[in-house]
């Protein structure tokens, strides 16, 4: 800074001659204050976005509200009645304001149970959050009325319907009697145990050993053949039999008990 007793405008008032130093340290000055004034006229412009909103900052209500309705959202097409809780953001994470948040589910992430649901932002200021949530869905599920037994065959008798959150229940809970009935169990099932899919297998419509009708189609032909089946499966399922040349020939069990032979 210079001193204001030897400034180049006092010398030149004076009549004295200024010392070219002095005017040097005068345009360093100017050029300085220039410098600033666009600094700081560059931080006003970057603060604009902030300043177009209240006080720039996200209400991060309007976030939890966007997470629980894109939850819904996913819960919909899941049978029964779904509730949605979601913890609210960290208010020290201090958000810019978005214009159009956008919520979604990361990879891997469930559509119900504990999960977590990502908000993300692009314009004005880009931000991505994740906000834990917990999703309930209530509804009907298809309970063991009885002890069964590994092998056995259910019937409607063997089933009970019950109400319980399926984000607690085993993957794959059923919710229809009707998935369960004319399965096989795979495993002894206690009473009020929930019956899921990896608990059943279909009954066999094919035994080994017995004569069975292979059925070949193609377009515009049709043939069938007698022969007898190596091995068993239930519908769906690849099964072996030998005709009465010798040849073996693999076909799709039929619920009717025909292999259907595809080519």
């Amino acid at each position: 800074m210079r001193s204001p007793r030897c400034s180049p405008h006092r010398l030149a008032r004076a009549g004295r001659r200024v010392p070219e130093s002095l005017r040097t340290i005068e345009r360093k000055n100017k050029a300085m204050k220039r410098t600033i004034r666009k600094i700081v006229m560059l931080l006003c412009c970057a603060l604009l976005p902030f300043a177009a909103h209240g006080n720039g900052r996200q209400d991060t209500a309007a976030l939890r509200l966007l997470a629980e309705q894109f939850l819904l959202a996913q819960a919909a097409t899941l049978p029964g009645k779904a509730s949605v809780r979601v913890a609210p953001p960290d208010n020290r994470l201090q958000l810019a304001h978005c214009d159009a948040p956008q919520a979604y589910l990361a990879s891997g992430a469930k559509a119900f149970g504990k999960t977590s649901v990502g908000i993300r932002c692009s314009a004005p200021v880009a931000w991505n959050v994740f906000l834990p949530a917990t999703v309930s869905v209530m509804a009907s599920y298809v309970a063991s009325a009885a002890p069964l037994s590994q092998g056995q065959r259910i019937d409607a008798a063997d089933l009970v319907m019950r109400q319980g959150d399926l984000a607690a229940l085993p993957a794959g809970v059923l919710t229809d009697p009707s998935q369960a009935q004319g399965r096989m169990l795979l495993m002894p099932v206690a009473p009020g145990m929930p019956l899921s899919r990896a608990l059943l297998k279909s009954m066999p419509v094919v035994q080994a050993g017995q004569p069975v009708r292979l059925v070949a189609q193609g377009t515009g032909f049709s043939v069938t053949a007698e022969g007898r089946a190596l091995t068993g499966g239930a519908e769906g399922d690849l099964v072996q039999a030998r005709t009465a040349s010798g040849q073996v020939i693999g076909g799709f069990a039929q619920a009717d008990g025909t292999l259907a032979v595809r080519y």
